[in-house]
């Protein structure tokens, strides 16, 4: 696995604006210094000079002999006025002279201490106590105006040069940003990047790889219809072929509590029609077939219409009781015959279908070998009809919608509702499993028959629209759970998509997730079916980003059951992760 590179957390303006700052900070901060260093050094230089010439004058008066007496008049004037506070002539016999000024209220540690010998007198020294240079003085305008006038202008254009060095450094801002967020997954939302992006080449770079990028996922899903569609429908009336519809009844058979129905429809004598009639009216007879029996699938979930031969459709239809799918041979035996078949086929004797139910458990072959039976018996009739296979053991009669309306209305609820849970885990690819979450499957009490798996009443709950009361009551039920539990784990709910299209039910869910603790929202997964999902993407796309932003995660089942579903379900998880 590739190391990650470490990525600053500050902004390149930022650390750059901190830079110059600090640099001219300390530049003007070592310039100061520097001058009050030299201030002090030109006036300890300045006093040691004036006070060099107080010591000539008194070395020249001291060749006077009077000039003891005469001393005692000018000297302690001048020096008070030249800000000695003491001053004392000594020689090798002892002091000669000595001044204090009195009124000093400087301590002494601070006073400028020099002794300076006299030249013309050797053995004579004056030692000076003064007051160094600018220790009285304040602070002035007037005299520090260029001083203040500099500092300011330094201020002003440090000010200026920041500002026009973010502005320079905005474009390259807005680029790293654009690649924290490509790198977050938002490819989509930043595909193209702002104008003001700097460098300008590395910003066209990266929008054209982009837009590569988008036009090979493009060609991908292309290809990969292509692929389905020659793989597993057919070319003629776009239906399901037969290793798809062998395919789908395969697993249907293996799912638990699985049960439904499945038929087969036979157009007798098509070689005979083919060599009377033209190619192209002939293909236009078996489109209107398919179209036909296309329309009587569509109001039933997961069933599939498949070209099983050139002569014979196959629909599978699970999830429905022996009298739902009585009804839809019926209705195609009705709607089959208003088709007026090429010539040589008699209008009343063309076409048959045969029927038989299945359960979980059985062999697909044998399903297989029962519809061609039921198909034969109904051949026998020689007019166009349907029959159906009679099994050793029959599988028991569903209730109709009123007797489901009053068994939901009794038993979805949360105190009622049962939940079962069961471990998901990935395996690694050094074949190690990881933990990822429970999911959860509901099941209902039936007085008469048990419990119930949610395959044996998911069609009917469909049928009477009560897939919002059973969500209510699951997720109603798990909030409950994880509310009452020490120890939470990651749970993932089953939920349907439609009952979301209500406003008022898409506001209760989110006024419920906004009254639990983030911890407990943070385990709590959704799963809805990504055929039903892309659907109605319109308004599901907001509520995908609003459980997103409440920290929730949500999961596609049935992934690639069309032909541009998978495609665009990825697109969406990629622009609200």
């Amino acid at each position: 696995m590739a190391q990650m590179r470490y990525t600053p957390t500050l902004k390149l303006s930022t650390r750059l604006v901190a830079f110059v700052t600090m640099t001219v900070i300390s530049a003007m901060f070592i310039l100061f210094l520097g001058g009050t260093l030299s201030f002090q050094r030109l006036g300890q230089e300045y006093l040691n000079h004036y006070l060099q010439g107080i010591v000539e004058v008194v070395d020249k008066e001291m060749e006077d002999p009077d000039a003891a007496y005469s001393m005692q008049r000018w000297m302690p004037k001048m020096l008070q006025a030249s800000g000695i506070i003491e001053m004392q002539l000594t020689s090798e016999a002892g002091p000669v002279y000595r001044f204090k000024d009195t009124t000093n209220t400087i301590e002494a540690s601070r006073l400028h201490q020099v002794a300076l010998p006299l030249k013309r007198n050797p053995g004579y020294v004056m030692h000076f106590e003064a007051v160094p240079p600018y220790l009285n003085y304040n602070y002035s305008l007037q005299a520090m105006w260029s001083t203040t006038l500099a500092v300011l202008l330094i201020v002003f254009f440090l000010i200026r040069g920041l500002k026009w060095l973010k502005e320079q450094l905005l474009g390259s801002e807005l680029l790293e940003e654009r690649g924290r967020m490509i790198l977050a997954g938002r490819v989509e939302q930043h595909a193209k990047g702002d104008p003001r992006e700097w460098p300008f080449t590395a910003s066209e770079a990266l929008d054209r790889l982009i837009e590569e990028l988008q036009d090979a996922r493009q060609e991908r899903s292309r290809f990969d219809t292509f692929i389905r569609s020659q793989t597993f429908l057919d070319q003629l009336t776009g239906t399901a072929n037969r290793v798809l519809y062998d395919s789908k009844l395969e697993s249907a058979l293996l799912e638990s509590g699985a049960h439904g129905g499945v038929m087969m429809l036979r157009v007798d004598d098509l070689e005979s029609a083919r060599e009377e009639s033209p190619k192209r009216t002939l293909d236009e007879f078996i489109i209107e077939v398919g179209e036909c029996l296309s329309n009587i699938v569509q109001r039933y979930p997961d069933a599939i219409l498949s070209r099983y031969y050139e002569d014979v459709f196959a629909l599978f239809i699970p999830h429905q009781g022996s009298k739902d799918i009585a009804q839809v041979a019926t209705q195609a035996i009705k709607l089959i015959e208003r088709i007026n078949p090429p010539e040589p086929l008699p209008e009343d004797n063309w076409f048959h279908i045969g029927v038989t139910m299945y359960q979980e458990g059985e062999r697909r072959g044998r399903i297989i070998d029962e519809m061609e039976t039921a198909l034969k018996s109904a051949q026998l009739q020689g007019v166009n009809a349907w029959s159906r296979f009679q099994k050793p053991k029959q599988l028991q009669e569903d209730r109709g919608s009123v007797r489901w309306r009053t068994l939901f209305e009794q038993v979805l609820r949360p105190e009622e509702i049962l939940l079962y849970r069961q471990a998901c885990y990935r395996i690694s690819a050094n074949g190690e499993r990881e933990f990822l979450h429970y999911e959860l499957f509901a099941r209902i009490q039936d007085p008469q028959q048990g419990i119930l798996k949610a395959s044996r009443f998911s069609s009917a709950l469909e049928t009477v629209g009560y897939e919002a009361m059973l969500d209510r009551a699951v997720f109603s039920s798990v909030v409950s759970f994880l509310k009452r539990s020490e120890l939470v784990e990651p749970l993932s709910v089953n939920l349907h998509v439609v009952p979301f299209n209500d406003k008022r039910y898409a506001r209760w869910i989110r006024n419920e997730l906004m009254q639990m603790p983030f911890s407990l929202r943070t385990a709590l997964s959704f799963e809805f079916s990504e055929a039903h999902l892309v659907n109605h993407l319109d308004y599901m796309r907001p509520i995908i980003r609003m459980l997103a932003g409440l920290g929730l995660q949500d999961s596609g089942g049935t992934s690639g059951t069309n032909n541009c579903q998978h495609a665009l379900y990825q697109r969406l998880k990629s622009q609200l992760s």
